[in-house]
């Protein structure tokens, strides 16, 4: 990391001919990727990124550059080319700066770069070997491995310096079955905030048997009926919906250019009174965790609705800038090479109190969702479409046959409002969120809730 004189040049230069804020994020980051398909290690790469953004903010605007050379010339010619974007009033420079602590702690108990890279070699070997061994249907099988330590610092013109050490251990695997004339699909992920001692809490083996069983089980099943009726979606289907109908519409960018169907709605009842969101930086082994966001920020729990209604938005400095708030922490980005945004962390559905037993039994017919899988939304009106991976008929209360090829259809805000009953369980999955090209790891879950009717893509019935 960089020296405090060095940081502080830098933040001055920055400044030296007007502006309101400025910062430094300087990355230090180590990546391991190992991947496996048609039984044979098709990558293995390792390697070090190293570099500084610098951002200016000015009039609500903000500039941007980074280098990969951390010398004290490299960065000054990157100040230079930032402070041009702004002229006017000469701003008092930072005259100090100090370092401040996380009000979170997380524990690492074995750092991937102590494991050797054999062993983690062999995690997608057997993950391979316990696929393709299940049923001669399997048509192809991939498994990934995957850690990085990423070291951070963050200096601002507010005269604070923050560090932080981001440990991410995760592993996916993705299996293709087919009977000649149908093809499915299976794929399960875990990881997060979490050491190499991710793989004494799952067993590679028994995540492939997982997927593995899913895609041959979806061969035999019929496929899902369509039209409108109830649903009822798993803890264990992981938070897609959540994520992508409600989530992104609550990031400040959005909803202040108008392109959210929450935009201007603070206070306004958006969601059904059993419901209340949170997104929370602060959970231990979460994959949206973190000690300080990527603007120095704390990490922090945000409540985003409460009982139905709305009461934040995610902000990251600017935003909160522009609509006279203090930024939740929300401010992150890919890498130096990215300028922040407002991005979710671990974003999730407060749980009820039902037994997610009495909400299946309360079904008279039905589909129950037990995994998600992809999806999309409108942020603009809030329709969203998602698949369903694994799904199930309801009959009279009771979980029956498996159905494939089935799609949710709806409102984001609509839904939302029509949730009839939350349980006491909850879920979360993993996954690298994509917004303005850029990715972060983030984390979603839910409890098990009843949505009364909502359109099911499928067979003409």
């Amino acid at each position: 990391m960089l020296d405090n004189n060095l940081l502080l040049k830098v933040l001055k230069k920055t400044l030296s001919s007007g502006g309101d804020y400025a910062d430094i994020f300087v990355e230090h980051k180590k990546v391991v990727l190992i991947h496996l398909e048609d039984n044979r290690i098709e990558k293995v790469i390792t390697g070090v990124d190293s570099g500084a953004g610098i951002r200016l903010i000015y009039n609500g605007k903000s500039a941007y550059a980074y280098s990969n050379d951390l010398s004290e010339k490299s960065l000054l010619t990157a100040a230079s080319e930032v402070y041009k974007a702004a002229s006017g009033t000469i701003t008092n420079a930072v005259v100090d700066l100090k370092n401040k602590t996380s009000p979170v702690s997380f524990t690492i108990k074995l750092f991937p770069n102590d494991i050797p890279i054999d062993r983690k070699i062999s995690l997608v070997r057997k993950a391979n070997t316990v696929a393709r061994g299940f049923d001669h249907r399997i048509q192809q099988a991939s498994a990934t491995y995957n850690d990085f330590i990423q070291k951070v610092q963050i200096a601002t013109s507010d005269g604070t310096i923050t560090e932080d050490e981001r440990v991410h251990t995760l592993t996916s695997i993705h299996v293709i079955a087919s009977d000649g004339s149908i093809i499915q699909t299976g794929y399960e992920f875990s990881g997060g905030l979490i050491g190499f001692e991710l793989f004494d809490d799952i067993d590679i083996e028994e995540l492939s048997l997982k997927a593995t069983k899913r895609a041959v089980m979806m061969l035999s099943a019929r496929r899902a009926p369509g039209g409108r009726m109830p649903v009822v979606i798993s803890y264990e289907a992981g938070g897609t919906m959540i994520h992508e109908a409600v989530g992104h519409g609550l990031e400040a960018d959005l909803a202040q250019q108008g392109l959210s169907i929450y935009s201007q709605k603070i206070g306004q009842n958006i969601a059904s009174p059993l419901i209340t969101v949170i997104d929370d930086s602060t959970i231990a082994r979460k994959r949206g965790s973190f000690r300080f966001d990527d603007e120095g920020i704390p990490s922090q729990q945000t409540v985003l609705v409460e009982n139905g209604i709305l009461k934040s938005y995610m902000y990251d400095r600017l935003t909160a800038r522009k609509d006279g708030v203090i930024s939740t922490g929300n401010g992150r980005r890919q890498s130096y090479q990215h300028r922040p945004l407002p991005r979710m962390t671990n974003t999730y559905i407060v749980p009820g109190t039902m037994s997610p037993e009495k909400i299946i039994n309360s079904v008279e017919y039905g589909l129950f969702v037990k995994k998600m899988g992809g999806g999309q939304v409108n942020t603009v009106t809030g329709d969203f479409v998602f698949e369903v991976q694994e799904g199930y008929l309801i009959s009279k209360g009771n979980i029956g046959e498996p159905v494939r090829g089935a799609t949710l259809a709806g409102n984001g805000p609509d839904v939302l409002k029509s949730i009839d009953m939350v349980g006491f369980d909850l879920g979360f999955a993993i996954g690298t969120c994509g917004k303005d090209a850029q990715g972060v790891p983030v984390s979603d879950g839910m409890p098990t809730i009843r949505i009364p009717e909502i359109v099911i893509g499928g067979a003409a019935v």
